[in-house]
């Protein structure tokens, strides 16, 4: 049942709140892709044991997979089931027209990410379609990220090495990041310090130097993309330097991928599928739980 205008605008500035009170305890809030209803699970009993507030997200595949409203209702059923807090971020909207649609949805957390759909778009072209966003979310409150050049990689497995000369020409530099924070009035701004999407066969280097001069250079949230294979000491100090939210994926899609394989080796004669998901959704709430314990955020959550 859809939310009312009321409803969104409470959800979002309670939203607002747990970022307040991230930044302000020195922890993140883990933000958790969903490819189906087995992973929406997985983080809200994740959420649950660990007693954390979590964000799941959906990117423009799984919108057009899922659909927003019935992410927005599925959400709201399993947080009342779970009586967890859990917010909606719609991550890497390529679109003005795609974020609009994720704040009339009652998304609490908006990613307009205009260089994802053009990789080659100016830095005008980007602040100007991020300022749309930031205007329209005043109708409910949401919180606008954004960033202002292309973020490299993609959320799969990756059997190459990182090539980090490539990588460091897209490190965010805190002065571009000041002017960008300035002319756009984003609630949260994405950094590249060495983070990029999807799993790599060598662990992820984050230069939390770098963290440190882009956080005094800005006053508003700091996320964190591409999150999976980085090693768990970077996060602890990146959460201490400021660093309020952290988007998980791929090291999910791993875990149930080879988990689900697993289980249908073993079971070859079940075509109820549906029986044998139970470890499935156990395997990506460990990988939920494991994350929530290095970002900080266990037994941080307020629930109504």
């Amino acid at each position: 049942m859809p939310l009312t205008l009321r409803q969104i605008r409470d959800s979002c500035q309670k939203a607002r709140g747990a970022m307040a009170r991230a930044r302000a305890g020195q922890y993140a809030l883990g933000a958790f892709n969903l490819d189906n209803q087995e992973t929406l699970i997985a983080v809200a009993r994740a959420a649950k044991a660990k007693n954390a507030p979590v964000l799941v997200e959906v990117s423009q595949g799984e919108v057009e997979a899922l659909g927003l409203d019935n992410v927005r209702d599925m959400v709201e059923n399993y947080k009342a089931e779970y009586g967890v807090e859990m917010y909606i971020n719609l991550d890497h909207s390529p679109s003005v027209a795609d974020a609009v649609a994720g704040i009339e949805a009652g998304f609490e957390f908006i990613h307009i990410d205009i260089s994802q759909a053009n990789h080659d778009a100016s830095e005008e072209e980007i602040i100007a379609k991020t300022k749309e966003v930031v205007a329209y979310a005043q109708l409910t409150g949401a919180l606008v990220e954004s960033e202002p050049h292309y973020f490299a990689g993609s959320s799969n497995v990756h059997t190459e090495d990182i090539d980090y000369q490539a990588v460091k020409q897209t490190f965010t530099k805190p002065e571009d990041a000041q002017r960008f924070v300035a002319a756009t009035g984003v609630d949260t701004f994405a950094a590249a310090i060495g983070n990029l999407h999807g799993s790599y066969p060598v662990p992820k280097v984050l230069d939390l130097e770098l963290l440190k001069r882009i956080r005094l250079a800005i006053d508003c949230n700091i996320s964190l993309h591409g999150g999976s294979g980085t090693p768990g000491h970077y996060f602890e100090k990146a959460v201490k330097i400021g660093v309020s939210k952290i988007n998980i994926n791929s090291d999910m899609r791993v875990a149930y991928r080879r988990t689900l394989e697993k289980v249908l080796a073993e079971n070859q004669s079940e075509y109820a599928v549906v029986k044998l998901m139970g470890q499935v959704i156990d395997a990506v709430q460990a990988v939920v739980e494991s994350k929530i314990d290095t970002f900080g955020s266990a037994g941080k959550a307020v629930v109504d």
